[in-house]
């Protein structure tokens, strides 16, 4: 990969936020299992850090897709999952399908005030019997003149606590399976929209997720994205942007974890000997250390795949796929090198452990990564 000068200046101002402002908090975050949104994203904002590949007329910062790449790299060293997910969430999963789709009068007034860390955003897809399987939502929107009015429910949705708006992927024709589903704009102000209670996790213990109810809530039809009855083939789009933004994060975030656990694992002793003498460890360090170098390699041809307008589905799905696995193994052997002190919950090893668990589930889980290609390569 070639990164100009530019894109390394960059690099060394997220690196420095995340050292100074972000990690510094992390056990602060994590036991008030909340992270104060707003106040971050304004932050980065001002840092020219939000919508960094999206029109300036809507304050975008109009990048190529490197200083994305490397965004997500140097969030790959922040100490939880919770804030690179809830960032991601804001710029990668919310706002692709407004920026790419949405009408003049959406973005300026919805994409650009989340641009300028004004407000947060989120997605909300997933439903109590939908996860994965995105056909199957049920929330509907029911036309009256000119609004929408939506009944249903959302639930797993990141960021639905501090969220001023959701891309809320609804029904709005009775047609069935990926048919007459429409992207909508909720305002989290809209009478009939509540959150009925903040759910609590196993890992990203920092991130809020809401399970949420829609009751006769009126939006404008205007806060449709896109064309009325696409917005199944939008959140498709939008959901290679999610994994494409996951898996680069993710070898980086490997490399911290073994770093770490190396340098630990030097100082340790262990019938007189340090843990690094151990020949099995030394194996097993350097078979998950290759695998990350293999991935991280991968993930930048995905880079360079998508800067030179290529399709990157079957990339973005494969890097997915084994970036939530890889991530699970890293962090597994991390927390056993550590032993009993690993297991405590207040420390990295514990958090990395519960956080890491969910980039198989989450964003589409292994086993529909695995289905996709399949389909794919027409193995059906």
């Amino acid at each position: 990969m070639m990164y100009s000068d530019e894109h390394q200046e960059f690099r060394a101002m997220v690196r420095r936020y995340v050292e100074q402002k972000i990690n510094p908090h992390i056990d602060e975050w994590e036991q008030a299992e909340a992270m104060p949104l707003h106040e971050i994203f304004a932050d980065l904002a001002k840092l020219g850090v939000l919508g960094l590949e999206y029109d300036p007329a809507y304050s975008g910062q109009g990048a190529d897709h490197l200083f994305t790449v490397v965004l997500c790299q140097e969030l790959g060293r922040v100490a939880h999952g919770s804030f690179p997910m809830a960032l991601g969430v804001h710029v990668a999963m919310a706002t692709p399908s407004l920026h790419a789709h949405g009408s003049e009068e959406l973005k300026r007034e919805y994409l650009a005030p989340a641009m300028r860390g004004e407000t947060v955003c989120g997605v909300a897809v997933t439903e109590p019997e939908a996860g994965s399987d995105v056909a199957g939502i049920r929330t509907s929107a029911r036309r009256d003149g000119d609004d929408w009015v939506i009944n249903g429910s959302k639930v797993f949705i990141t960021n639905a606590v501090q969220a001023d708006w959701l891309c809320t992927l609804v029904r709005t024709s009775p047609e069935g399976g990926y048919r007459g589903m429409s992207q909508i704009i909720v305002p989290t102000d809209a009478p009939g929209f509540r959150v009925d209670r903040k759910l609590d996790k196993l890992g990203m213990r920092a991130s809020d997720t809401g399970l949420l109810t829609f009751e006769d809530v009126r939006v404008p039809v205007r806060n449709t994205i896109g064309e009325i009855g696409k917005g199944f083939q939008q959140q498709m789009s939008q959901f290679v942007m999610e994994r494409m933004f996951a898996a680069y994060s993710a070898p980086i975030s490997c490399a911290r974890q073994l770093e770490l656990t190396r340098d630990y694992a030097k100082q340790r002793k262990v019938f007189g000997q340090p843990l690094t003498a151990n020949q099995y460890l030394q194996y097993t360090y350097a078979e998950l250390a290759a695998k990350v170098d293999m991935l991280r390699v991968y993930t930048e041809a995905i880079a360079q795949t998508y800067t030179a307008g290529g399709d990157v589905t079957r990339m973005a799905t494969i890097a997915k796929l084994d970036a939530g696995r890889l991530s699970r193994q890293v962090a597994d052997w991390c927390l056993q090198i550590h032993g009993g002190t690993g297991y405590m919950t207040e420390t990295w090893t514990s958090r990395a452990y519960r956080d890491s668990r969910l980039l198989s589930i989450g964003g589409g889980a292994d086993e529909v990564m695995l289905r996709v290609l399949s389909l794919m390569d027409g193995f059906s």
